[in-house]
This record gives C-alpha cells, sequence and structure tokens, in this order.
C-alpha cells in the first residue's frame, strides 16, 4: 500500500511541477518519473534545510518542490 500511496504522491507532484515550470508538460510516465526523482530530491534538500514535512499533504509539496528543482536541473543541461 505504501509503494501505490508513493506513486500516487509521485504523479501528483510530476503534474504540478509540469504545470508550474511552463514547457515541460510531461505524459503520465513522464510526471511519475519526475515526481518520484523529485520526491527524493526534495527530501534531501528538505532534510540539508533541517524542515520536516509530515503527512499526505507535506509529501505532495516536498514532492512538488524536489520536482520543481529537479525540472530546473534538467532545463538548465539542456542550454
Amino acid at each position: 500500500m505504501d509503494l501505490i500511496f508513493f506513486l500516487i504522491i509521485g504523479l501528483i507532484a510530476g503534474w504540478l511541477a509540469g504545470k508550474v515550470m511552463k514547457g515541460n508538460s510531461l505524459n503520465l510516465l513522464g510526471n511519475l518519473v519526475v515526481g518520484v526523482v523529485g520526491s527524493y530530491v526534495g527530501g534531501y534538500a528538505f532534510g540539508l534545510l533541517g524542515i520536516h514535512a509530515g503527512g499526505p499533504i507535506g509529501s505532495i509539496i516536498t514532492a512538488f518542490v524536489g520536482a520543481v528543482l529537479f525540472l530546473a536541473v534538467i532545463n538548465l543541461l539542456k542550454k
């Protein structure tokens, strides 16, 4: 059940990040990958800052922030 929850959070975060970062609309699998990678990036970044966001909303926020950071790095590498 945790894996399903993790994947749903990843989909939501990836979709939101794609909407915020204009020009990065992805398909379902792309959103999932961006969201899952973003959850790790966000967890690492929040850990460095000493921030802990718990619960489902906190997980979405953490994954979203990480996904936006991940997409920003990808955009920089593309240029």
